[in-house]
């Protein structure tokens, strides 16, 4: 399938999968471990070389990301801004105590979907979708979400489904 098409797949039927993908995600708990991080690199590495997340953006445009102390300390710092008033301009507290950007899309998205501040980016930006790094069973939780919000970890997780 090309690239174009499997975004386009995953528009047409993410709705329609989401109790699937929720009930898959919760079952694959009980598998926690290396065999499935490992299945989720290979799978990761696979999906990213069929869809290119330029293509998409949908993350950018849909998730406002966390911020860390960190994170706001580096941006700030290379938008030449204090971090107090990096905060005031960019970051709200959301309703489970997080720090996030306060506007989706995300105000550093450029029209080519290139991120503005790429090489500074948040920590939870560099991170996503998180099905990498031998860490998908640490993030179990996420996946089922995520599969909503990007064709990737849900081409990844149809995948896994399959074997």
């Amino acid at each position: 399938m090309k690239q174009s098409d499997l975004i386009q797949d995953w528009r047409d039927r993410k709705t329609a999968n989401k109790k699937k993908l929720r009930t898959f995600t919760g079952n694959l708990r009980r598998k926690k471990g290396k065999k499935l991080d490992e299945l989720g690199d290979e799978l990761h590495e696979k999906v990213f070389r069929e869809i290119d997340c330029l293509d998409c953006a949908n993350c950018c445009t849909s998730i406002p990301p966390m911020l860390l102390r960190a994170d706001i300390t580096r941006i700030s710092k290379y938008l030449g801004m204090k971090p107090s008033q990096f905060e005031a301009e960019y970051l709200v507290i959301d309703e489970d105590g997080d720090v996030v950007m306060n506007s989706t899309p995300c105000p550093f998205l450029e029209s080519d979907n290139k991120c503005f501040i790429y090489e500074h980016r948040p920590k939870a930006c560099r991170k996503y979708p998180h099905t990498d790094q031998l860490e998908f069973s640490q993030n179990l939780h996420l996946h089922a979400t995520n599969a909503n919000h990007c064709p990737a970890v849900f081409h990844i997780l149809e995948r896994m489904m399959a074997e």
